[in-house]
């Protein structure tokens, strides 16, 4: 169980560790690179866009003066990109300590569609750190106690992963697309820890709150009722992004963490808190489920991961 009031002070000396952080350019990614890097930790800003990126990192030295971070540039909305990713990657000759699946696109409005062809927050949200993830195994199973943290959200509550309809071709919503997206995270997080267990890796997904980030307005925008809402009432029912990110920092630092469980806020309706273990939804703790959905990645991302030992 997380400690009450946990806050980024607590977090560990992190000298000789690597993270990498995807959509590291703002929001809970830049907060959580920011506290990563001034305990100690050499973090790898992974940005889609090398201006938002570099204006992230050069922030980030600012704020943190010393501090061990660079940029990467990194699509996980494209598996192309994951790819020559992780293949530089790897020329680096280096463990992987820390992974988070942070990057995020948030109720597209019209349906978007990758130039490979998968409904775009699926693909971002989901496939690609997916197959980031499997992909970037044998430099986590280099560390000595390797975590992979995955970033979810309370709309999970809503979602409901369309077997027969995955890239929601047909009866396209923005939310409902958004909410499967982040029922694949924790589906996927839960059933990594799964297979992982009794091995030293770690796999928890987290989700932030209702956290002020760039999501929003890279997405819905005002115009949308649901965020009309939260714009309108933002002082009182959400958080400043450094707050959103302490369940990430808490899943990728504490001692505490145990694989598998779900942190998030402990306020009401945790829209916002401290970290502490929550429970998701039952559908999200639906073992076969899990199963189907980490089958069917498998064969979309064509990223087969190798068996836990």
């Amino acid at each position: 169980m997380a400690t009450t009031h946990w806050t980024s002070a607590q977090i560990p000396t992190l000298n000789g560790k690597t993270v990498l952080i995807t959509g590291a350019n703002s929001g809970i990614g830049y907060q959580a690179a920011l506290e990563l890097a001034r305990h100690g930790a050499h973090v790898l800003l992974g940005c889609r866009s090398r201006q938002k990126g570099e204006q992230a990192l050069a922030r980030l030295r600012s704020e943190s003066p010393g501090a061990s971070a660079e940029l990467v540039l990194l699509d996980v909305s494209l598996l192309s990109d994951v790819r020559r990713f992780a293949t530089e990657f790897f020329a680096r000759g280096v463990a992987l300590d820390i992974l988070i699946n942070n990057a995020g696109v948030m109720a597209l409005n019209p349906r978007q569609v990758t130039p490979e062809g998968f409904e775009r927050q699926f693909a971002t949200n989901h496939l690609g750190h997916f197959a980031l993830t499997g992909l970037l195994l044998p430099a986590l199973g280099a560390s000595p106690a390797p975590r992979v943290v995955t970033v979810a959200s309370i709309a999970h509550q809503g979602g409901k992963i369309h077997f027969d309809d995955l890239q929601l071709a047909r009866g396209y919503t923005p939310w409902g697309a958004y909410n499967q997206s982040k029922l694949a995270n924790i589906l996927f997080a839960r059933e990594l820890a799964r297979r992982a267990a009794g091995t030293k890796l770690l796999s928890l997904p987290v989700h932030p709150g209702v956290s002020q980030t760039s999501i929003v307005a890279n997405g819905p925008g005002d115009k949308d009722l649901k965020t009309f809402v939260l714009f309108k009432f933002a002082r009182f029912l959400t958080q400043p992004d450094a707050a959103g990110a302490l369940p990430t920092l808490y899943a990728a630092t504490s001692p505490e963490a145990r694989s598998g469980d779900y942190i998030g806020p402990d306020g009401f309706m945790e829209m916002k808190g401290y970290p502490t273990v929550v429970k998701p939804r039952p559908h999200a703790l639906d073992q076969s489920t899990g199963e189907r959905l980490w089958t069917v990645s498998e064969q979309l991302t064509g990223v087969v991961y190798p068996a836990f030992q």
